[in-house]
């Protein structure tokens, strides 16, 4: 057993800054395509995110070297996780308000323990099935407006469909990383990921025609841009890593719970977003159907770890 020696406030400072950051591309990332075209805001993103993240595994791991299973992961890491991903984000940032789509990305760990119960037969009990029926409840009363008359209708809009696939996308992501931690360093993957997920997003936005098309971009698009880049990418994925490492994933991953709530705070501060209180109730549902999921998850988790012991 592992055990974590106290931690400085810094690195509480650091979760919640993460947090900050995470929530913040939300309202960078709807600043950004007001300006550029959302193919060109993401390659330039992730040409910052890999310069930086590359710089990293260098200093801490050295060059990477590869083998042809570790960079078949990698690229569908970046196919799933960085270019459709971003692609469904910043087109759906286009049509919706970001709080609103913060809110719904929120429902993605209730969407990764449904989808590790009914495709790989993960243990599901009453607590963590209510955990999930509550967090997509939420999430369908925030994509209707809460108006769920709207989904027989036909009255949801694509920017809400939109978000839904970074969901889908993100719990893909979440799988293929799963199978490649057992080869490779959170940094690595990420690196990877962002690599080849950059190079994916620059051929579309050539063949777009939009990749330098940016003289109208202004100070706002270009700081939004570096912001998703350097903070929202690079910076918040290495200072999460360290406290990981520092006071445990169960510790850094509650504060998470943060990053649709800063979003909305953003949205609200920075872009006169107003959101209605069925969108809010329905972010309250999915946020505590969330913390219901995962803590239903960790005390599975301790049970089997007590029964293990007690049988050895």
């Amino acid at each position: 057993m592992s055990h974590h020696a106290p931690a400085a406030p810094a690195i509480y400072g650091k979760l919640f800054a993460t947090a900050l950051f995470w929530g913040g591309t939300w309202i960078a990332g709807r600043v950004a395509v007001r300006e550029a075209s959302p193919l060109a805001v993401a390659s330039w993103r992730f040409c910052i995110a890999a310069l930086v993240l590359g710089a990293l595994v260098v200093a801490h791991e050295g060059r990477p070297r590869w083998s042809r299973r570790q960079w078949l992961t990698v690229t569908a890491l970046g196919a799933s996780g960085i270019f459709l991903y971003n692609i469904c984000f910043l087109y759906g940032l286009r049509l919706i308000e970001a709080g609103r789509g913060a809110l719904v990305v929120a429902l993605t760990p209730a969407v990764v323990a449904a989808a590790d119960w009914l495709l790989f037969g993960a243990p599901m009990s009453a607590k963590k099935a209510l955990g999930i029926g509550l967090a997509m409840l939420g999430c369908l009363l925030v994509v209707t407006n809460g108006d769920l008359g709207r989904l027989a209708g036909g009255g949801v809009g694509s920017g809400e469909w939109l978000i839904v696939g970074c969901v889908v996308l993100w719990a893909a992501y979440t799988f293929i990383g799963r199978r490649g931690t057992r080869e490779l360093s959170a940094l690595a993957m990420t690196f990877g990921a962002s690599l080849t997920g950059w190079a994916m997003l620059t051929v579309a936005a050539l063949v777009d025609g939009s990749l330098f098309a940016l003289a109208d971009t202004g100070w706002r698009g270009w700081s939004s841009i570096v912001f998703l880049g350097l903070f929202g990418t690079a910076v918040a994925f290495t200072w999460y890593s360290d406290a990981v490492h520092r006071v445990g994933a169960t510790r850094a991953a509650a504060f998470i719970n943060l990053v649709p709530v800063c979003a909305v705070l953003l949205g609200a501060l920075l872009l006169g977003e107003r959101l209605g209180t069925a969108v809010l109730a329905g972010g309250a549902l999915v946020i505590a159907g969330v913390l219901l999921t995962n803590r239903a998850g960790r005390q599975a988790t301790a049970g089997r770890e007590i029964s293990r012991k007690t049988i050895t």
